[in-house]
């Protein structure tokens, strides 16, 4: 580093009092207003020349309103005793502990937004020199009191780069959020939907238990009547204990279903029940533009943080000159002289091309990553989109035709046995077939309602703003 310096005293400043350094300095302290005004070493203010970290000042950015976000208030306590989707999904967004945390990486973002427009702070240097050493440097007769403001300068594009890195990171921290979002959603969406279909298989489970319970009791009837022999009412009462573990595992299953949605809630105690038919979850979604969704989106805003953050870098290159302005006392004389100085580094060891050359190879990854994101958004919807077409093709056949007939069959086999006109194995066989359509129906709307889930958050795209 380099240093000029100025030094200039006059008859008038040799007849000023001790005040004058310090309206000396008030009128250097001008330099505070200036934008061009930067922090230097001299050979006054040797602690001042290479530029530091030190607290900013400055005007503060405007605070980037995000428009699109919704003001969520954290919320506690149990949840509704009764949960719809609806009510569900707002108990999500308010109490999920990762949709909090994307909003705290926003307020962060914007904080360093405002920070990255602040300028450096000036510096105030005060320095004595000459004074308890030998001869004429004893005590304090020769002492010189230097003070000096300094100010490094913020030229060369630094300033605007690091808005730019700033405004590109808040985009990444909103697009973070909005992916939050759909995932929480379409979390939330698939296990109420698992939980509805577990409290179907119960229904269903209830069902089957109370046919097999009167079942074993019109058997025992008619052993006692002599038409049928004592092994057709145990193999009965057999297919009733049966059913009533398969009732209480059905218990169990819908318990451990309520327990899981409240845990996506960040909540320990599960909602007393859930409300809804599956069959009211599912919404079909045409897959659009592929370069919309939230993935693609994030990608293409990962490029232009590494294209700022390489700005930025290159910006760093550049000199950082600084300049400042002071004022000297000579205790011995005293007299009173202007200091001036102007510093400005020589990069010959290091010009930031390590930093520059990383930046330039963040934006090859991050244009890598937006074309898998491309592939693999457009693969993700299409595969939603046949998963969610199969599963309803299902559900229609299963309910137009399946269930009325396996329901039909179990209610002729149950008047022909208790007409005596068939024997018992083929009434359980008909009545197995009716619960075995039954479950294959809950199945069915499970994979439509979660192939609907996936659909919706494969196709997502970011709130406008």
């Amino acid at each position: 580093m380099f240093i000029v310096q100025c030094a200039a005293a006059t008859a008038r400043a040799r007849r000023l009092q001790s005040g004058a350094p310090l309206r000396a300095l008030a009128i250097a302290s001008l330099c505070y207003s200036s934008p061009l005004l930067a922090q230097i070493s001299t050979p006054t203010t040797p602690q001042v020349g290479t530029p530091v970290t030190r607290p900013v000042f400055g005007p503060i950015a405007p605070q980037r309103v995000i428009g699109a976000l919704p003001n969520l208030i954290a919320r506690t306590g149990p949840l509704p005793e009764n949960l719809t989707i609806e009510r569900a999904l707002e108990e999500a967004e308010a109490r999920s502990p990762a949709i909090e945390a994307a909003r705290a990486d926003i307020a962060a973002a914007q904080g360093l937004l405002r920070q990255s427009g602040a300028r450096p702070n000036p510096e105030l240097s005060v320095q004595v020199e000459n004074f308890l050493g030998s001869g004429d440097f004893r005590g304090t007769r020769s002492a010189e009191l230097s003070v000096s403001v300094n100010q490094r300068l913020d030229i060369g594009g630094r300033r605007s780069a690091r808005q730019s890195a700033a405004r590109a990171s808040l985009t990444l921290a909103e697009l973070d959020f909005a992916i939050a979002r759909a995932d929480l959603g379409q979390a939330v969406r698939q296990q109420f939907a698992s939980a509805i279909a577990a409290r179907e298989r119960l229904s269903i489970a209830v069902e089957i238990e109370q046919r097999a319970l009167e079942l074993a009791r019109v058997a025992q009837i008619f052993v006692d009547a002599g038409r049928e022999p004592p092994l057709r009412a145990l193999r009965a009462r057999s297919a009733a204990t049966q059913a009533s573990a398969t009732r209480q595992g059905a218990e169990a299953d819908e318990a451990v279903a309520r327990r899981t949605l409240a845990a996506l809630f960040g909540v320990e105690q599960a909602p007393a029940g859930i409300a809804g038919m599956l069959d009211a979850l599912p919404v079909a979604i045409t897959p659009g533009d592929t370069r919309a969704v939230l993935e693609v989106r994030r990608a293409e805003a990962q490029i232009r943080f590494a294209e700022a953050q390489l700005r930025q870098q290159e910006a760093q290159r550049t000199l950082d000159p600084a300049i400042g302005i002071g004022v000297r006392r000579l205790q011995g004389t005293r007299d009173q002289a202007l200091l001036a100085g102007f510093s400005v580094p020589i990069p010959i060891r290091d010009n930031n091309s390590g930093n520059i050359s990383s930046a330039r190879a963040q934006i090859t990854a991050a244009r890598a990553r937006l074309n898998g994101a491309l592939a693999t958004a457009a693969v993700r919807a299409t595969n939603a989109q046949t998963a969610f077409t199969t599963a309803s093709a299902r559900v229609v056949a299963l309910q137009q035709s399946s269930i009325p007939e396996a329901r039909e069959a179990a209610r002729l086999a149950d008047l022909s046995y208790r007409a005596g006109k068939v024997q018992l194995i083929e009434l359980l066989d008909a009545q197995n077939a009716l619960a075995s359509a039954q479950r294959d129906l809950t199945d069915a709307q499970l994979a439509r309602a979660q192939a609907a889930a996936e659909l919706a958050r494969a196709t997502a795209q970011q709130d406008p703003q």
